[in-house]
């Protein structure tokens, strides 16, 4: 309990994550009610906005009574009253009458003794003259926090005062969902509105982890586990942080995030509140693949709907209206298998199995009810298994064929070991490192021959994705049973090249390995092997600008399609729209993907799913549809989320839909969130895109200096990577646009006539017309605009006739500059309504914006300053504004990311352009008329 006046403490730091609206909505309701109930299960932020919304009161010189009861308090008699009177100020109690002070003094003494002798009709009338000596002071804010631990008593003594009280007093309560009314509903009364604490996004996950220090990368996981529950959420992810000290600990892509120590924890007391009877029917539902409220019936529970409506009221699972039922929170399941006994799972699996109606279910059932091997049953169980991997559902499939493995008798070696080995390819198909380390474990515990223990460990090493870089152990041992097989050979050098891209980031080293498998694929008769290292020689040699590389692709796409590739993102088909998307070849590369992702999603590939939903994004942004993108980048975000993959490369996927048609400060954050995850996991591919999302959005924000320090990192990573076709990432451009921006034409200059060579050169006719956009405004910034003006014009005509019109827009956007730079304004406006209906069309709406407000160098109705900025490069007028509005040199250095003898030349140039002497000059010639 605690009391505050005047200005309060707000030295904690940032405000609630995600809760900002929620904040301005309880204001709003406490000013136009007075009363307010906040709810929400243990650990969803109440306490925070409670927290915000006190201190925002204090600043505004308001008395804040603040109470805080624990469990324990529930069960004192005027506990809580004693609790919030002893802490009122003393001078609050001056105009009480003796019998009123008496009996105040006595509660706050005596809290625990016995009531008799106590005046409780002068304790209720001196309760009711506190809150008006305050009242009348100023407005009061009581402020109750886990109000549901509130005693009887208190609660029936603060009714009666605040009935009596002035407006002026108002009462913010809140309390721990139970899976029932609200317990302090009589104090606030029946018409008190109810505010529910909703839970977190992955996106506000991921800011709560990253102000604790814990990795992005996981946010879309551990919101998945959490259900958005700010406690659960941080619980699980230093969870995750005390078992990244174990390799095998660790959780990897998509392995079940761990649920233990604080994480079970709180998992707990969330599932605390549901009675005993409805807990069992609730552990049924978790043991369920697909639970329903029908199945639970069947399966001997028949007041599932009362029981499970306890549960829906306490926020920890939500019941559909067929009856599917869906727990709020991922965690929740596996802490309620995990704290139950095993004959209590024993029985409630043998209840299921005779429930449900998929084969495949039963047989899984039948199977965790029992723990010993049955020769007849792990037979089944790997029948089921197979129908699994023909439906897609390789990770159930590698789960069911670890529990065949499981149950096969000790006289039948080769059809267990048959089964490990299955599972763990199951698994590496699957993504779960968990499920392939535990079966490969297996393998070589066992007699196992070399091929069987390769497969174990490719599987591994499939199962990672694209975290390659720490397997050189299990790529060693791998090379060392593969030894005279070349086609087993074949299959780990082709891994290598894999990883030598992924992880090592070198294009020429992951060729060679390509070329080495291929050699020993054909020697090994493996054509699906070949064709896949003819596809990594193919892709390195377009980063490379390798002339031959097409020819290399056409030849892998002359051997047999493979049924089922090592992932259809490795296969030559997927390559070739890649080049499709690269050349601008638009119409076939959508073709072609709309034709791909079906097919990927039957195989059940996460990974090969989300990589034809980026290239659509990517496609689609091309072609100026920017709905259709936004739609392909949530498809690809939500599968993210909840297949478990690297997050990075689906953050960068979001960036660049918003960049284009959403909003830039969301594309800023998305990228950002991309960047840092990227890093994380040490993707050099998927950090340069997103740093080169976040320095194109800082381009079109006007942040010059930002853009041209984010975009150089860029390009030292492709420097790095050895990056040779500028078709790939087309941030040679953006770059060279921001050195004008920044006021370093002679830069750009050297910059986009150095890569142009090369586009020439390898025939990138669309990365020409972008260089040519730059060289453009690098002719006005040199005063040589008839020249700069005729480029752009050809530039945008180029544009069109590429069916690129965003483009196209966006170079009739620096046409519409130029043009005011040297003061046509007919042209200019002219210039910036065709690109502003450009971009409407495409529906690029924050370009848009951009085209329809007048820009910082000037536009039309600008008010007086605008004529003279006319004369001024962006970057002049930036220094310019900042200037005029009494910065120092030092202060406009440090904001605009230059040196101060940057600043002083810049500033010299001002004053020549504009003939001014003084920086009063300079303010009044820009003061709006």
């Amino acid at each position: 309990m605690a009391v505050a006046t005047g200005h309060a403490d707000t030295t904690g730091g940032h405000p609630p994550v995600g809760h900002g609206e929620l904040i301005k909505a309880v204001d709003r309701a406490l000013t136009t009610h007075g009363r307010v109930l906040l709810t929400g299960p243990a650990g969803s932020g109440k306490t925070e906005v409670l927290r915000a919304l006190t201190e925002a009161a204090a600043l505004r010189h308001e008395t804040v009574l603040g109470l805080a009861p624990g469990a324990t308090d529930r069960w004192i008699p005027e506990a809580s009253a004693a609790a919030l009177l002893a802490s009122v100020p003393a001078t609050a109690l001056d105009s009480l009458s003796g019998p009123q002070r008496t009996a105040i003094a006595l509660l706050r003494r005596e809290a625990d003794a016995p009531r008799a002798g106590r005046d409780h009709v002068a304790l209720r009338l001196a309760v009711v003259e506190v809150l008006r000596t305050l009242a009348a002071r100023g407005p009061v804010l009581l402020a109750l926090d886990n109000a549901q631990w509130l005693d009887a008593e208190s609660t029936d003594l603060l009714r009666f005062a605040l009935r009596l009280t002035p407006p002026r007093v108002r009462v913010l309560a809140a309390e721990c969902v139970q899976g029932g009314a609200p317990l302090c509903e009589p104090l606030c009364g029946p018409d008190t509105p109810q505010i529910r604490v909703p839970p977190l996004g992955t996106d506000e996950v991921a800011e709560l982890l990253v102000r604790r220090g814990l990795p992005a990368r996981l946010a879309g996981r551990i919101h998945q586990a959490s259900g958005g529950n700010p406690r659960l959420a941080l619980a699980l992810g230093h969870s995750l942080a005390e078992a990244a000290g174990s390799r095998e600990g660790g959780a990897h892509h998509a392995d079940p995030l761990p649920v233990s120590g604080q994480a079970r924890e709180v998992a707990r007391r969330l599932l605390g509140v549901v009675p005993a009877q409805a807990r069992r029917t609730l552990l049924f539902a978790a043991l369920a693949a697909r639970p329903t409220t029908a199945l639970l019936r069947r399966a001997g529970r028949p007041d599932a709907e009362a029981e499970l409506a306890v549960a829906e009221r306490a926020a920890l699972l939500t019941v559909e209206e067929d009856g599917t039922i869906r727990f709020t929170a991922g965690a929740l399941p596996t802490a309620l298998a995990a704290d139950a006994g095993w004959p209590e799972r024993a029985a409630a699996h043998a209840a299921l199995a005779a429930a449900v109606d998929d084969p495949v279910q039963a047989v899984r059932h039948r199977a965790l009810a029992v723990d010993a091997p049955d020769e007849a049953l792990a037979a089944e169980i790997t029948v089921a298994a197979a129908s699994c991997r023909r439906r897609g559902q390789r990770a159930q499939a590698a789960e069911l064929g670890l529990l065949a493995a499981d149950r096969t008798p000790g006289h039948l070696p080769a059809e267990e070991l048959a089964r490990l080995v299955g599972a763990a390819e199951d698994a590496g198909w699957a993504g779960r490192a968990d499920l392939a380390r535990r079966a490969t474990r297996a393998v070589l515990a066992r007699d196992a021959s070399p091929a069987d223990r390769v497969r174990a460990r490719l599987a591994v090493i499939d199962a990672e994705g694209q975290a390659l870089g720490s397997l050189d152990e299990t790529f060693a041992h791998a090379a060392a049973d593969a030894e005279g097989d070349p086609a087993l050979q074949a299959a780990i050098r082709l891994r290598v090249a894999w990883k030598h891209n992924l992880s090592d980031g070198d294009p020429v080293l992951s060729r060679d390995a390509a070329a080495q498998a291929g050699v020993l694929a054909r020697s090994g008769g493996d054509q699906v092997a070949e064709a896949m290292a003819l596809t990594v020689r193919a892709r390195m040699g377009r980063i490379l600008g390798d002339p031959d590389a097409e020819e290399i692709l056409a030849e892998a796409l002359a051997l047999p399609a493979p049924d089922v590739p090592l992932g259809m993102r490795n296969a030559p088909q997927y390559l070739a729209v890649r080049h499709a998307l690269f050349d601008d070849r638009l119409a076939d590369a959508g073709r072609q993907l709309l034709v791909l992702l079906p097919a990927v999603r039957r195989t059940g590939s996460a990974e090969d799913v989300f990589e034809v939903l980026r290239s659509l994004t990517e496609v689609e942004l091309r072609r100026g549809r920017c709905a259709a993108a936004t739609a392909h980048a949530r498809d690809a975000l939500r599968l993210t989320v909840e297949a478990g993959l690297s997050p990075g490369p689906a953050w960068y996927v979001a960036a660049m839909a918003e960049a284009m048609g959403g909003g830039f400060p969301r594309a800023a954050g998305y990228a950002r969130r991309g960047i840092q995850a990227s890093e994380e996991e040490h993707d050099q591919i998927f950090l340069s895109r997103g740093l080169y999302v976040l320095g194109l959005v800082e381009l079109a924000t006007g942040e010059a200096a930002k853009a041209v320090a984010t975009l150089r990192r860029v390009a030292e990573l492709e420097a790095a990577q050895q990056v040779v076709d500028p078709s790939i990432l087309r941030w040679h451009g953006e770059l060279a646009e921001a050195l004008v921006a920044a006021d370093a034409p002679d830069e750009a200059a050297e910059l986009q006539a150095r890569v142009r060579t090369t586009a020439l050169g390898l025939g990138r006719t669309s990365v020409i017309a972008a260089l040519d956009r730059a060289r453009g405004l690098c002719l006005s910034a040199h005063g040589e605009a008839e020249a700069a003006v005729a480029l752009l014009e050809d530039t945008a005509e180029r544009f069109a006739g590429l069916e690129l019109p965003l483009e196209r827009a966006r170079t009739l956007l620096a046409l519409a500059r130029v043009e005011r730079r040297r003061r046509r304004r007919a042209p200019a406006r002219a210039a910036l309504a065709a690109a502003a209906e450009a971009f409407a069309r495409a529906g690029a709406t924050p370009w848009a914006e951009l085209a329809r407000e007048p820009s910082p160098s000037g536009n039309e109705g600008g008010g007086g300053g605008a004529r003279p900025l006319a004369a001024l490069t962006e970057a002049e007028t930036r220094l310019a504004v900042l200037v005029a509005q009494g910065a120092s040199n030092q202060e406009a250095a440090a904001k605009l990311f230059v040196s101060v003898k940057t600043v002083e030349a810049r500033l010299t140039r001002i004053y020549q352009k504009l003939d001014v002497r003084s920086r009063a000059q300079l303010a009044t010639t820009l003061r709006p008329r």
